[in-house]
């Protein structure tokens, strides 16, 4: 017998399913390309540049994203996509030894994470409705908050004032707020900042700007924490963002009125879909990202995760895990692929 192995439950992602012509919703990519800025950048990269290492500090991205968000370079820190930069938030801010707080039903990462890094944790059952109860992170002994908002995988959407209560409450420790999802609706934290250096903010280029191959994220936070969480991640990888990556998303920065534009359109698509799918009679959570969580009509989720699967139609369905087994996650793709599957889930009933 090896002594020492490492014995861990993973987080199991999204199918990524190799056919052609299917309609692929299952894992929240952005229904559109990328903007023709960063197409440009790509065809315009000198490949010579990858003799050499990527940058240390990514002062260009760093820069780009500091004048986009109105804040300080030495407020940012990027990534190899939020994944990254979640692992190395918990990795520097929870080492207290009390349990880090997060909702039941959330990204799962965040307890492959804790348990990875043997970091005590307690999940805080939302409401009936799928609803974060602000007064359960109030008051309550806590070593770190971590808070997906909008959440993931309900879609649903906390207020800017709910969110600087929990932060207030909890000045001692560091709360985290995932905002993958934010350009699709909602309230940016971001404003807290400046009033709480306790806040660590969470983005990605995967969702809104439709660059989810290139795997690059960033985290937002107090030059105190940056630089915690710097002095981590240059313990491990420090060159983390490679060249072509930073030049890719420095580009899609730059390009605001696209990304602002398509996410518009998704967010409009959604709205309808729900609308669709309601009209069927299903359940469907009110969503401000780029999916919806519904509950179907007639059908169960597994049944019809089944059908839709046969028609070459690929949505999330989480199996056997409580109150989502009976619910399917549906990412919102182009309007004729949504008119499609409206089209298709129609044939059931």
């Amino acid at each position: 017998m090896i002594k020492g192995l490492r014995n861990i439950a993973p987080y199991v992602p999204g199918a990524q399913p190799q056919e052609k012509n299917i309609i692929k919703i299952n894992t929240n990519e952005n229904a559109f390309p990328p903007s023709p800025g960063v197409l440009k950048a790509l065809s315009e990269f000198k490949g010579n540049r990858l003799r050499q290492y990527s940058s240390l500090d990514n002062h260009d991205l760093c820069q780009a994203l500091a004048n986009q968000l109105g804040i300080k370079q030495e407020q940012i820190i990027v990534g190899n996509g939020s994944d990254d930069i979640l692992a190395l938030a918990f990795l520097s801010f929870f080492n207290s030894g009390d349990a880090v707080l997060f909702p039941d039903i959330t990204y799962g990462f965040y307890k492959v994470w804790a348990d990875l890094f043997q970091i005590p944790f307690e999940e805080i059952p939302l409401s009936e409705t799928f609803e974060l109860v602000t007064g359960d992170y109030v008051g309550r002994k806590n070593g770190g908050i971590v808070i997906a908002n909008p959440n993931a995988p309900t879609g649903i959407f906390k207020t800017l004032s709910e969110i600087e209560q929990i932060v207030k409450a909890n000045q001692d420790v560091v709360v985290i707020i995932d905002e993958a999802y934010i350009a699709f609706g909602g309230e940016s934290a971001l404003p807290l900042l400046s009033q709480y250096d306790n806040i660590f903010i969470t983005r990605t280029f995967s969702k809104d700007a439709a660059l989810a191959g290139l795997r690059v994220g960033y985290g937002i936070g107090s030059p105190k924490l940056i630089s915690v969480i710097q002095a981590v991640k240059n313990s491990y990888n420090p060159y983390a963002v490679d060249s072509i990556a930073e030049s890719l998303a420095t580009a899609a920065v730059m390009d605001t009125s696209y990304y602002d534009g398509i996410n518009a359109e998704i967010s409009q698509t959604r709205d309808w879909f729900s609308d669709e799918l309601s009209a069927l009679g299903f359940e469907v959570l009110k969503s401000k990202t780029n999916f919806l969580l519904t509950k179907p009509r007639g059908v169960s989720a597994k049944a019809l995760f089944e059908f839709l699967q046969a028609k070459k139609i690929y949505v999330r369905y989480f199996g056997d895990h409580g109150r989502l087994s009976d619910y399917l996650r549906i990412s919102i793709g182009t309007r004729a692929e949504m008119t499609k599957v409206v089209t298709v889930i129609g044939d059931v009933f």
